[in-house]
């Protein structure tokens, strides 16, 4: 079984690509963030005839979800257990789906803008609530990961300048004890290889430069269950799909399993 994740920073513009890479690489399972397209506007006929049922979660033009699955796709659940609002409004950030036997998640965490905005509160929030839902759906007894933007770096290394990010989202000891509490329910980072260069990045912003010359941060992340970790027979980053003409500035994670 072969499972994916992927920011594709608008599903719109992106949808050729998004094709594309589903033909060449063939995954049983992709996981989809930054939607940026409502429920009702992603584009179903043309991810069916490429051969995917699709579960979508969107509210327009800001945020949105999605799992593509070739192998089956039941018990849809959008949104979490508990899930704090944002200006009085819940976003689209989380789905989850049985697919091949598998329980999987798509989620993308709330960036958090800086830490003294209120957005910084509502990701702590709303990591919590992540927590709660996870410790909900173990006890359904599948083989459980959840995959997607988390917009945390696990650790320095996952950035590539800390001195730049030390004052800012995304390496705050509160984010990354989200990350340990995920980890302390049994949940495993499965860290995958690089294509290129000596660290896994699967974010480079688009200011020119950033990418070719790897500044980047490893922010997508696929944590997972012992049944699931111990069935991994390999893991990357597919580098590959952000170079080109209108990429995004997510590269996608690929991980295939023994399952």
């Amino acid at each position: 079984m072969r499972i994916a994740t992927w920011n594709v920073n608008s599903i719109g513009p992106r949808l050729p690509r998004v094709l594309e890479w589903l033909g060449s690489v063939q995954p049983d399972v992709l996981c989809l963030q930054e939607l940026k397209s409502g429920t009702d506007a992603f584009p179903y006929d043309a991810v069916r005839e490429a051969g995917y049922e699709t579960a979508a979660y969107g509210i327009g033009r800001w945020n949105g979800v999605a799992i593509l699955s070739r192998v089956g796709l039941e018990d849809v659940t959008r949104g979490l257990t508990g899930e704090p609002t944002f200006e009085d409004k819940t976003d689209a950030r989380a789905i989850g789906a049985t697919c091949g036997g598998v329980r999987l998640w798509s989620v993308y965490v709330p960036n958090g803008r800086d830490l003294e905005n209120p957005h910084y509160d509502y990701k702590l929030a709303w990591l919590s609530a992540l927590e709660a839902t996870v410790r909900e759906e173990q006890a359904r007894g599948l083989p459980f990961a959840v995959l997607g933007d988390f917009n945390i770096a696990p650790t320095d290394a996952d950035v590539w300048d800390i001195g730049v990010f030390a004052e800012s989202t995304h390496v705050t000891e509160p984010e990354r004890k989200a990350l340990a509490a995920l980890r302390d329910l049994g949940l495993s980072d499965v860290f995958p290889r690089p294509l290129k260069y000596d660290h896994p990045f699967t974010y480079w912003d688009y200011r020119a430069g950033n990418f070719p010359n790897n500044k980047g941060m490893r922010i997508d992340l696929v944590y997972a269950d012992s049944r699931v970790s111990d069935a991994v027979t390999d893991s990357y980053v597919d580098r590959e799909a952000r170079k080109g003409k209108g990429p995004s500035d997510h590269a996608p994670i690929v991980v295939d399993l023994s399952l």
